[in-house]
């Protein structure tokens, strides 16, 4: 099973976006994104479609054309990314109804439903509580090469 990477592809877009602004970079092409990203420029173009339903980019069309954050990367919560990209929760029930006449699959569903339900309230709260400002800021934290660059830009 695969692990759902949308959230992690948006906000690699939005801190990417953000620290192009910080650097006097206005707008960036999906293209540049997806160089940064390392992936094809159209499931950039699909991402950052999602992000500007949802308010948090917006598109220059013409000459100049890019995508620029619509706010402050301070003002972006990581829950509000998880909930534009549609990110699924971190664990699912089974697809099918388990076998009603065994014992655990009749209770596997209750049993399981509130733990995950209690798991993905936790991991909202996280989100809510973590911007792009903040995943910018530990990003350049973690690079060695880049620390002395990132305590000069800020």
């Amino acid at each position: 099973m695969a692990a759902n990477s949308r959230l992690t592809i948006a906000t690699h877009a939005l801190a990417w976006l953000a620290l192009a602004h910080r650097r006097g970079q206005e707008v960036l092409t999906s293209e540049q994104v997806a160089a940064s990203v390392n992936t094809n420029p159209v499931i950039i173009r699909r991402s950052l479609g999602d992000l500007r339903r949802a308010g948090l980019v917006e598109v220059r069309h013409g000459a100049g054309a890019g995508w620029s954050l619509a706010r402050e990367p301070e003002g972006i919560s990581l829950l509000e990314v998880y909930d534009a990209v549609d990110a699924q929760p971190p664990f699912g029930l089974h697809r099918t109804e388990p076998s009603l006449e065994c014992p655990v699959g009749r209770g596997i569903r209750p049993a399981l439903s509130g733990v995950y339900d209690r798991v993905e309230r936790v991991m909202r709260r996280e989100l809510a509580d973590t911007s792009i400002a903040d995943v910018l800021r530990e990003t350049l934290l973690n690079q060695p090469e880049d620390r002395k660059a990132q305590r000069n830009e800020e």
